[in-house]
């Protein structure tokens, strides 16, 4: 049996597909997405694969360049996670480890992780100790910040897409009234029964979110999401005190430390994790154990296809986010129910790419 993994090669390749709807928030607007995809070729015939979404088609070249300069330090080497995300974090800390360094070596670290399940011939969830389940979710594939006029047809198609109880509104309008607008919209759509969480992406100034949220906190939401900028520590820490609706944030944070400085601020009621961003498999698992530690329930940001085996093992597993906006170019794309997502019960990751897809959105190779 064999017993190491060995880098042969490195195949890396981006595509930019549509998104049915387009990411309209504070951060921008998205038309398009694009995502890097990963295919390490190990000994014994082995493909691990990832992916990761850097957002900003001009930031892509960033990405592929660092992938291309890990893949050359590592290829011919025996691969495992845990050297493999020490050795990227050391070759890449004359750079800065956070930012895109971070991003290159995340979608490496999931990738190794595929493949090492697919060699044991288990899932990921089942290698790291869990099983495969169903992780209740919430849609976030819409309710952007567009006309209102349109929302509550909007979250009546949501709700209806994977039979929802929860999703996403995103908020941070100049006026409290339009924001109130939109909340009403989404109730009139789909009811009052469903888990309505919001997200601000940054949008507010510390005194103006403390004002805001005070005026939503009698609309039964379930979380205020990054009212404020993702790293202003102390004014999360202000705000966690004057608020009723619970505080979630974390999809900014790079590493596992990151986020243990909110936790020790008392900055957080709720946290997540982006994988492209927290370290990948590894950085997800530190994170998810110090949030754990803290008391502090932990969902994922994005990525649904890898986080539906991570919140399986994660002990204050929350939320599943739920987005298909990597469908496209995907053999076998996730298909929530009632709900909840589920990872495929194969080995690895489960993630297959539909190279037809792939050709047809191929921008580099």
């Amino acid at each position: 049996m064999q017993v190491s993994l060995t880098l042969t090669d490195l195949k890396i390749r981006t595509v930019v597909v549509p998104l049915r709807r387009p990411v309209i928030a504070g951060i921008g607007r998205f038309d398009r997405w694009p995502l890097v995809l990963v295919d390490l070729e190990m000994s014994g015939g082995i493909v691990g694969r990832s992916y990761v979404a850097p957002y900003r088609e001009a930031s892509v070249p960033a990405v592929v360049a660092e992938l291309r300069d890990l893949g050359s330090v590592l290829k011919g080497k025996v691969v495992s996670p845990f050297d493999a995300f020490q050795a990227a974090m050391k070759a890449l800390n004359v750079v800065g480890v956070s930012g895109v360094s971070t991003i290159a070596t995340s979608a490496l670290d999931m990738a190794i992780w595929d493949a090492l399940a697919k060699q044991a011939g288990v899932p990921l969830a089942v290698l790291l100790g869990g099983s495969i389940g169903p992780v209740r979710a919430y849609n976030s594939n819409g309710l952007w910040r567009h006309e209102i006029g349109t929302l509550a047809d909007e979250a009546r198609q949501l709700q209806r897409e994977g039979g929802f109880s929860a999703m996403k509104l995103r908020l941070g309008n100049v006026h409290l009234k339009d924001d109130l607008a939109a909340i009403d919209a989404v109730r009139q759509g789909v009811g009052t029964e469903i888990d309505l969480m919001v997200d601000f992406n940054q949008a507010l100034g510390l005194g103006d979110a403390i004002r805001r949220c005070h005026e939503l906190d009698d609309c039964g939401l379930y979380w205020f999401e990054e009212p404020i900028a993702y790293d202003n520590i102390h004014g999360y820490a202000q705000l966690a005190g004057k608020v009723r609706t619970p505080l979630q944030l974390g999809e900014n944070h790079y590493g596992s430390r990151d986020l243990f400085t909110f936790l020790a601020a008392g900055a957080v009621h709720y946290a997540m994790a982006d994988l492209m961003r927290i370290g990948g498999v590894s950085g997800w698992l530190s994170a998810a154990h110090l949030a754990s530690a803290a008391g502090v329930q932990f969902s994922n940001h994005l990525y649904p296809e890898i986080a539906a085996h991570l919140l399986r093992v994660t002990p204050s597993a929350h939320w599943l986010e739920w987005v298909d906006w990597a469908n496209p170019i995907l053999a076998a794309p996730l298909e929530p129910r009632d709900g909840f997502v589920s990872a495929p019960d194969a080995p690895g990751l489960g993630i297959d790419w539909d190279e037809r897809s792939v050709e047809r959105y191929l921008v580099t190779a």
